[in-house]
């Protein structure tokens, strides 16, 4: 693929990244919504379930299919504005790691490419963090009045739109509110998605044939480099996840790297990972689906909007 030069081949990259990511982070939560939805209410309500089986059942019987993708506006929403700025930082990030190594950005290491996507994510943690609060609260809505609300006035009350959940952060907490969760988002993301990329990138080389550039594997190894990379993500950061989690839907407000020990101590190491299984099972499919989507729709628009 040809790489525009100067600035209007930079705008010009960063738009079609930007048009790729939000394509390919629709796609993402359409597959991996419901077991989203099992990740946070077994992170934040732990108490409650006993294993992924029993949550999924749970939600079901009294939510319906409907709960299991609660919050999916607000997903969409966090996910395209996340992937919109993390694919076009992550390209201009590219670009400039090659320009101060002299190399092309499609020419990048493992190592370089993974140290773009991790400054990459500082940005786009920004845009993460309101809409993530929001599809979290309405995920585990009905756990949450389950435990604050007398019995007889839960029934109908567990779908909300989004914004009723904004005017009650905003009536809560003010506008500032609304970013609750930042620090314990930005120290999963900055970190994570170093080995995201890092995952994703290595295995594309590793799986690459012999005389065969990385972008052209094929749908199957891309998708298969996309899973690897989503993997290693979770595998590595999910403790923090639990703690954002905690922090944004439960109220907590003790400092994150407190809460994370406060966990581990009085809920044992295991809790840390509560909600581990669903997130993997959800992993796999919808991390393959969003770097199949990013990378094919990103050569298609290439393709025919080249300048």
């Amino acid at each position: 693929m040809a790489h525009s030069k100067g600035v209007g081949g930079t705008v010009h990259d960063a738009a079609i990244d930007i048009v790729a990511g939000s394509l390919a982070a629709v796609a993402l939560v359409y597959v991996g919504q419901p077991f989203d939805t099992l990740k946070v209410k077994m992170q934040t309500f732990p108490e409650k379930y006993i294993g992924t089986w029993n949550c999924f059942k749970e939600t079901m019987a009294k939510e319906g299919v409907r709960g299991l993708y609660a919050g999916t506006v607000s997903a969409i929403a966090a996910n395209v504005a996340e992937n919109a700025v993390l694919f076009s930082g992550y390209g201009l990030c590219q670009k400039g790691i090659g320009w101060a190594i002299n190399q092309k950005p499609e020419e990048l290491g493992v190592i370089a490419n993974a140290t773009a996507g991790s400054a990459a994510s500082f940005f786009s943690s920004f845009t993460l963090c309101p809409p993530e609060l929001i599809k979290c609260r309405a995920q585990a809505l009905r756990e949450i009045w389950e435990r604050d609300q007398p019995k007889g006035q839960l029934k109908g009350q567990f779908h909300v739109s989004p914004m009723v959940l904004v005017r009650q952060i905003i009536k809560e907490d003010g506008p500032t509110g609304l970013f609750r969760g930042l620090v314990s988002t930005l120290v999963r993301e900055v970190p994570g998605y170093f080995f995201f990329f890092g995952g994703y990138e290595l295995t594309r080389e590793l799986l690459a044939p012999p005389g065969v550039e990385k972008k052209d594997i094929g749908a199957l190894r891309t998708m298969a480099a996309g899973a690897v990379g989503g993997s290693v993500f979770w595998l590595v950061m999910f403790p923090i996840d639990v703690v954002k989690s905690r922090i944004q839907v439960d109220g907590v407000r003790d400092p994150m790297f407190q809460l994370l020990v406060k966990i581990g101590r009085e809920e044992g190491f295991r809790a840390l990972y509560n909600g581990l299984t669903p997130t993997l099972i959800r992993t796999v499919p919808a991390c393959a689906t969003l770097f199949l989507v990013y990378e094919y729709s990103k050569q298609f628009l290439h393709s025919i909007f080249e300048p």
